[in-house]
C-alpha cells in the first residue's frame, strides 16, 4: 500500500502497534458518540483484533482504510476510510476519527481529509466525496467546511442521542469544487 503524505501526517497501512491506540477509543463514549451505532455496545479486544485482521486482509481496490499517523514518528493519530466506493458512479463515502484525545483540535483531521481528497480526485479519478455528520458535531462540521464540503441535505431526526432525536447532515465535495479550491 502506498503512503500518502501531508505536511505533518502520513496516511499509511494498519499495523499491529496501532492496536492499543484503537483500543483506547473504541469504548470511549466521548469519541463514539459522534460515530455510527456499531459503537453502542462495548467492543472487546477480540472485536478490535478481528476488525484489524479484516482491514489487513483487503487487497487492491478494496484497500481503502488508512491510519492517520505522525509523519516523523509514524505514531497513530486516527483513522480515515473510504467506507464505500461506487466505481460506476464515481463517488466515495468518507469516514474519519481522531482517536487520540491529545491530537484533537490541532488540524490533523483537516490535513488528513485534504490528503484523502487528493487520493479520491487525482489518484482514483472519482467525481464526488460525501459524508454524513451529526448536526450536534459542530467541530467536525467546521472541519468539513474548511475542506470544501457543502451541506446538501438533512435527514431529520435520524439519530437518537442523549435522550433526543438529532439530524444527520449530508455533505459533499465534487471534483470541480476541489479543482477550483486548489487552483
Amino acid at each position: 500500500m502506498p503512503h500518502y503524505y501531508g505536511d505533518r501526517i502520513v496516511l499509511r497501512e494498519y499495523r499491529q502497534e496501532d492496536f492499543e491506540c484503537i483500543r483506547g477509543w473504541v469504548n470511549d463514549p466521548e469519541i463514539t458518540a459522534n460515530l455510527s451505532d456499531i459503537f453502542i455496545f462495548p467492543h472487546t479486544a477480540s472485536n478490535t483484533e478481528a476488525y484489524m485482521n479484516f482491514i489487513n486482509s483487503k487487497k487492491g481496490l478494496e484497500k481503502t482504510n488508512f491510519i492517520i499517523a505522525n509523519k516523523d514518528t509514524q505514531e497513530y493519530i486516527g483513522q480515515i476510510d473510504l467506507i464505500e466506493v461506487d466505481w460506476r458512479s464515481r463517488f466515495a463515502v468518507l469516514g474519519i476519527v481522531i482517536g487520540t484525545k491529545g491530537n484533537r483540535g490541532k488540524g490533523y483531521g483537516s490535513e488528513a481529509i485534504k490528503v484523502m481528497q487528493h487520493i479520491v480526485f487525482n489518484v482514483l479519478n472519482l467525481n464526488r466525496l460525501e459524508l454524513e455528520v451529526h448536526d450536534y458535531n459542530k467541530r467536525a462540521i467546521r472541519c468539513y467546511e474548511k475542506c470544501g464540503f457543502k451541506e446538501e441535505g438533512r435527514l431529520k431526526e435520524k439519530f437518537f442521542h442523549n435522550g433526543e432525536y438529532t439530524d444527520y447532515l449530508i455533505m459533499s465535495i465534487l471534483k470541480s469544487d476541489y479543482d477550483e479550491m486548489n487552483k
